[in-house]
């Protein structure tokens, strides 16, 4: 099991909107559960658990998932954590070196 943390701008709900976008589309992971504060996905490639709080002007994301570090389910959710923007006004993205 892996666990990953990132820190942005965007409130709980528009993080779970973002991972609600990506997810299925990219690991191909169904929405199993959700609530306010998180949602699990599930699907052939492995589980994942997000849970978003608020804290002041930034929400805390953190991402469980039950695989390895290499595994795609672990990579792919480095980078929908990669694509929440940080600081107000930035646009987040893929990073250098990575494709759009």
């Amino acid at each position: 099991m892996a666990g990953y943390q990132r820190k942005t701008a965007l409130s709980p709900a528009e993080v779970l909107s973002v991972a609600e976008d990506m997810l299925p589309e990219r690991i191909g992971l169904s929405r199993a559960k959700s609530s306010g504060r998180g949602a699990t996905y599930a699907g052939a490639e492995g589980t994942v658990v997000l849970n978003v709080h608020r804290h002041g002007a930034y929400t805390e994301v953190v991402a469980n998932t039950d695989g390895l570090r290499t595994s795609r389910v672990d990579y792919e959710i480095q980078r929908f954590l990669n694509h929440l923007p940080y600081e107000p006004f930035d646009r987040g993205g893929p990073g250098s070196g990575e494709p759009t």
